[in-house]
């Protein structure tokens, strides 16, 4: 699908993002100008200013939150005591954000009653799983996500193995094709989706795509909506980018999931972009991976979709209906147990989070991490340090070549503290990983969007699937192990010890937040 060319610079400002980043520069310069003309209004408006920040520090100091975010906080309004508080207030306490956690409240209402299935597999979880059953019950009945059996997992290693296999799977399509992705670009990769999808199409199989709008700013024409729908398919945009200072802006659709008739399932890390399959070199090799549950679990994905369909679009459709074995039952043969899990920045729950430190914290033999951004807060950087502590085999994979240079240099910045306590931290030599994975003692994997940085764990809607005794769980190992042949081990004497390096990367965590 080929984006449209436009005639001229006039049309090219006036179109949508560069109207967005023109009104946020008028509304920063007309604020500054107010508060630096030195006028009797402009006095009172700064002492009143400073007095506001004073009482947000307080309270900021006061709130139960992450370390990092008071930290980071404070000092900003510390260093702008008269715009900083404002600032806080502006971000935090909006009616945008309070209205899209209401709308998920309401939707989740409905579709938290649809997530289990008939022959609930929790009692053989308990019995199965051992001291790993404390995960399984906090999925279940805490965050709301049941587990699940007669499930097949396949570990797909590479972007080009999920783009055949998703190819493979799409034509088997006889209901429906949900695709919801943070980044969708024109290319070799989407080009081969939006031809099945067509084709799809014209056979009567509902197709509906989701897009994170900010993923996909510059990669997709203004009017893609529209053109999708031209083709017969159901399009709807994640969170549209407006020119407002507003914490909503910051939330956004991470997650990757493709459902097939609420029978099959992929996620992982890959979007439909080419440098996710290597038929465009980015940051030279691109190592991604993904999994594909067929069977009951990939129920809970096709609920994923359509609780952020209806957040998008308030469609207000019978979720129920989509259910695919309403009048048979599923006989897919199980493949251990497995929990599709999401997560959301509209509550006070971080499951991905949770997810990863259970793992460590169970850990008897070892921990093999996937993370393409290493930006932690205390509690993983202790979780992550204990782990090695006590004996266990902690191994981190990054990229040694990076995306973004001061996200790389805070990765970087960890590396210290982590080897010293014994984790064993490797660069992946080829190229980019932009995995996201952890396997441990040969029983537990999980596979997913969360990146080990503030903005997946904190910020972003994510996903992910949990994997007791699957297949896949060996699949995840036996790739984290030949992959380390392409990596190189760093040492501590490897880290930065040139005093400005040490210093700049200091300055990196402070602002590792907003990374």
């Amino acid at each position: 699908m080929k984006q449209k060319r436009f005639p001229g610079w006039l049309w090219k400002l006036l179109r949508r993002r560069f109207l967005i980043a023109f009104l946020i520069i008028v509304q920063a310069t007309f604020f500054v100008y107010l508060i630096a003309s030195g006028s009797m209004l402009s006095q009172r408006l700064s002492r009143g200013l400073s007095i506001i920040s004073i009482l947000v520090v307080l309270y900021i100091v006061s709130k139960r939150d992450k370390g990092a975010y008071k930290t980071l906080w404070v000092f900003l309004i510390l260093s702008f005591p008269i715009l900083g508080g404002l600032l806080y207030l502006m971000v935090k306490f909006q009616t945008p954000t309070k209205k899209m956690q209401r709308d998920i409240q309401r939707i989740q209402e409905v579709t938290r009653a649809l997530y289990p299935l008939p022959d609930d597999s929790y009692i053989d979880a308990r019995e199965k799983t051992g001291s790993h059953f404390s995960q399984v019950r906090y999925l279940q009945n805490y965050a709301g996500f049941p587990v699940y059996s007669n499930t097949q997992t396949t570990y797909l290693e590479l972007g080009e193995c999920f783009h055949e296999r998703l190819l493979q799977e799409l034509e088997k399509a006889e209901h429906y094709i949900f695709l919801e992705f943070f980044i969708i670009q024109d290319g070799v990769f989407w080009g081969s989706i939006l031809e099945v999808l067509k084709r799809k199409v014209s056979q009567g199989v509902k197709v509906r795509v989701l897009y994170d709008d900010l993923g996909c700013f510059i990669m997709l024409p203004t009017d893609f909506v529209q053109q999708m729908e031209k083709l017969g398919m159901e399009c709807a945009m994640f969170n549209p980018f407006r020119p407002f200072l507003t914490m909503k802006q910051n939330n956004r659709d991470h997650r990757k999931i493709v459902v097939i008739d609420g029978k099959a399932a992929f996620t992982g890390g890959i979007n439909l972009a080419d440098e996710y399959i290597n038929a465009r070199e980015k940051y030279g090799h691109w190592k991604d991976s993904g999994v594909l549950l067929e069977g009951k679990a990939a129920w809970s994905f096709t609920l994923m979709f359509l609780e952020m369909w209806e957040l998008c679009t308030k469609c207000g459709e019978d979720i129920a209906s989509y259910y695919p074995w309403q009048f048979t039952g599923c006989n897919m043969e199980p493949d251990g147990l497995v929990i599709p899990y999401a997560d959301s920045p509209m509550d006070s729950e971080n499951v991905g989070e949770h997810v990863y430190l259970q793992i460590l914290n169970e850990a008897q033999d070892y921990v093999y991490i996937n993370t393409p951004y290493l930006i932690l807060d205390d509690s993983m950087v202790s979780a992550l340090c204990l782990a090695a502590k006590r004996g266990v085999d902690v191994r981190i994979v990054t990229p040694h070549r990076w995306d973004k240079f001061l996200v790389h240099m805070t990765t970087r910045s960890y590396y210290r503290e982590l080897i010293r306590a014994g984790v064993k931290v490797y660069e992946y030599s080829n190229g980019f990983i932009h995995a996201k994975s952890f396997v441990s003692d040969d029983l537990i994997a999980t596979v997913g969007t969360t990146n080990l940085d503030f903005r997946s764990l904190y910020l972003h809607f994510e996903c992910g699937t949990w994997m007791y005794g699957s297949r896949a769980v060996m699949q995840v190992r036996e790739d984290f192990v030949e992959t380390l042949a392409t990596c190189q081990q760093i040492q501590e004497k490897d880290c930065a010890k040139n005093p400005a390096a040490k210093l700049f990367q200091e300055v990196l965590r402070l602002f590792a937040p907003l990374m």
